[in-house]
């Protein structure tokens, strides 16, 4: 678990900060590669690799764009994608090839140019996933961008792109769910359909093929965590379970291997069973 306080491991009975002895930054994302390896993304110390034995530490020094790490991704070919402050690197295991934010347009800079921690959030890039076809996505600050390999374009929806997308998923069939300032929709390959105008903060798809979100459930007000039924996901409006609400912002959404959902909170981390939930920052 990614806090503000270090990256928490919990083994079943108790909490362990491991990067206590190595830094003391701010975390804000973790990433297990298909090799068992760890990636720690903070929020000015740059990206801390962990092999279960030692820690290494990427900045802009190496050629990371920003220090500042906000999300982490593994393509198919084994890359590993780093969402920044000004935008994305991409680390291939020997170097970085970095996508720098220009305004409202996304772009290779073939220099290796890096920029300088600057105070949040100018051009951030929120998500990072590759679909079915091999396009990415990109949901930054600014707008929505698919990238070929080539070129970066803007997602737009009747001419309006899409602006502030904090999460993007693809599900088990394909299709792309996106969250941000602009609500929650689900795009088919080819239309895309609005399910709520609330801002959405995180998407989760579980092993049943539910999708769970964390939205605002009003303008600067409380927050809830939903779950739509995986039967009605191709509906116009698919079935929604609000499991929790007034709650302050919940950020980051995990299903573990007994099924128990946890998620983030202002208030720590949280467990919910399927009937109840259990808060652990008292213990």
């Amino acid at each position: 678990m990614a806090s503000w306080e270090g990256i928490f491991r919990y083994d079943g009975k108790s909490f362990t900060n491991v990067t206590s002895s190595v830094s003391s930054a701010r975390f804000f994302s973790v990433l297990e590669d298909r090799k068992g390896n760890l990636w720690f993304g903070s929020i000015g110390s740059g990206v801390y690799y962990y092999d279960g034995k030692s820690f290494q530490n990427f900045t802009t020094k190496d050629g990371l764009a920003n220090n500042e790490i906000v999300c982490m991704y593994e393509d198919k070919r084994g890359n590993i994608w780093f969402g920044a402050n000004g935008g994305a690197s991409r680390y291939d295991g020997k170097s970085f090839r970095n996508y720098m934010m220009r305004g409202d347009s996304l772009s290779e800079d073939r220099k290796g140019k890096s920029v300088p921690s600057l105070q949040r959030p100018p051009h951030e890039i929120n998500a990072i996933i590759e679909d079915k076809t091999g396009k990415f996505w990109f949901g930054t600050r600014d707008h929505t961008f698919i990238y070929d390999g080539k070129t970066f374009t803007t997602v737009t929806h009747n001419g309006k792109p899409f602006t502030n997308v904090r999460w993007i998923i693809e599900d088990r069939k394909g299709t792309i769910w996106l969250g941000g300032n602009d609500g929650f929709w689900r795009y088919d390959g080819s239309t895309f359909t609005n399910i709520t105008q609330n801002f959405v903060g995180y998407i989760y798809e579980d092993k049943n093929g539910n999708i769970w979100t964390s939205s605002e459930e009003r303008p600067g007000g409380s927050w809830a965590l939903s779950r739509y039924d995986e039967k009605t996901l191709s509906d116009k409006k698919p079935a929604v379970t609000e499991v929790k609400s007034k709650e302050g912002m919940i950020f980051g959404i995990l299903e573990a291997y007994d099924g128990s959902i946890w998620f983030g909170t202002l208030n720590g981390v949280q467990r919910y069973d399927g009937n109840t939930f259990n808060n652990f920052k008292d213990k």
